[in-house]
C-alpha cells in the first residue's frame, strides 16, 4: 500500500509539473514581452491615434509610422533628438570598457585560480564582496580623483570607472570557471617546455572562451545601460552624452511627444536585447560553467 501510495503521489506531481511548466513560461514570457511590445507599439503609432486610444495592444499596418525614429537617430542640427551620436558613444564606452576590464580581470583570475597567491580566497571574496556596496559610494571621490586628473567630461574617464566597477565580479566569474579546466592539461603543457604565460595563453584561456565571452557580455551590458556615473562624469559634455544620458533628456522634455520617447527608448534596449538572445547559450553557459568549483 505504502508503494502504491508514493507511486500515485509521484505520478501526480508529475502530471503537475507537465500542466504547470508550460503555463509558467506563458506568463513569464508575457511578463517580459508584453511592455517590451506596447513600447514598440507606442514608437511607431501616429501621435493623434495614440492620444485617442492609449492602451491599444495591437497595430494596423496603415498607421504605421517610422518617422519617430528618424526624429531619434538624426543630429540636432537637422531638427532630431542626437540618438546615433549617443549610441556610437555608447558603443565606444561598452567596448571598450569590456577590453579594459578584461585585460585586467583575465590575469588576475588565472593568478588566484592557478597561482600559489597567500590568502588567494580572502582575496577573491574581498573581490566579490566590493561589488556589493552601492555605486553611489564612490561617487563623489571618483568624481574628484577624475577631476583632479582632468578626465572629467571625457569618454576615457568613464571606460576607467566602468572598468573599474566591473573587474571584480569579473575576476570572480572567470576564476570560477578556470578553476574548472583540468590541471593535468597546464602540467602536460609545462613538460611539453611551455613557460606559464604560454599555458595560460595557449591552454587555460582557450578552454576558457566561453567564460570569457560571458564575462565580456556582463561588462557590455553594464556599460552601455549605467547612467549614474554617465550622468556625473559627461553632464557637461553633451557631444559625449552616452544613450541613457540622451533617454533621460527626452523623458524630461515637456515638447517631446510620447512616441518619439518611446523611439528613444527602443533604440536603447533593442540593441541589448538582440545581443542578448543572439548569444543566450553562450552567456548561460559561460555564467554556470565552473558553478560546482565556487
Amino acid at each position: 500500500m505504502r508503494t502504491h501510495r508514493r507511486f500515485d503521489a509521484y505520478a501526480l506531481q508529475r502530471a503537475s509539473l507537465r500542466v504547470l511548466r508550460p503555463i509558467t513560461i506563458v506568463v513569464l514570457l508575457a511578463i517580459c514581452l508584453v511592455p517590451f511590445w506596447y513600447m514598440v507599439v507606442l514608437s511607431v503609432r501616429p501621435i493623434e491615434e495614440l492620444l485617442c486610444d492609449p492602451a491599444r495592444l495591437w497595430l494596423d499596418l496603415g498607421e504605421l509610422d517610422l518617422g519617430t525614429y528618424l526624429a531619434v537617430l538624426l543630429p540636432t542640427d537637422q531638427g532630431g533628438q542626437g540618438f546615433g551620436g549617443f549610441m556610437l558613444n555608447s558603443g565606444i564606452v561598452a567596448l571598450s570598457s569590456v577590453v579594459l576590464a578584461l585585460a585586467i580581470a583575465i590575469p588576475g583570475a588565472y593568478a588566484i585560480a592557478r597561482l600559489p597567491v597567500p590568502g588567494r580566497g580572502r582575496i577573491s571574496a574581498v573581490f566579490l564582496a566590493s561589488y556589493l556596496f552601492p555605486s553611489i559610494i564612490i561617487a563623489i571621490p571618483l568624481f574628484v580623483v577624475l577631476t583632479r586628473m582632468g578626465l572629467r567630461g571625457s569618454l576615457v574617464g568613464l571606460v576607467a570607472v566602468y572598468a573599474a566597477q566591473t573587474v571584480p565580479v569579473a575576476i570572480y566569474m572567470l576564476r570560477n570557471y578556470l578553476e574548472s579546466v583540468p590541471v593535468s592539461i597546464e602540467e602536460a603543457g609545462l613538460v611539453d617546455g611551455l613557460s606559464r604565460y604560454g599555458v595560460m595563453w595557449r591552454l587555460s584561456l582557450r578552454l576558457s572562451l566561453p567564460s570569457i565571452m560571458a564575462t565580456g557580455l556582463f561588462v557590455f551590458m553594464i556599460a552601455w545601460n549605467e547612467f549614474l556615473f554617465a550622468l556625473l562624469f559627461l553632464v557637461d559634455s553633451p557631444g559625449k552624452w552616452t544613450v541613457s544620458l540622451g533617454l533621460s533628456r527626452l523623458s524630461g522634455g515637456l515638447e517631446v511627444p510620447a512616441t518619439v520617447l518611446m523611439a528613444g527608448s527602443v533604440v536603447l534596449t533593442l540593441p541589448i536585447v538582440v545581443i542578448f538572445f543572439a548569444t543566450e547559450r553562450l552567456l548561460t553557459g559561460g555564467l554556470t560553467a565552473g558553478a560546482e568549483k565556487g
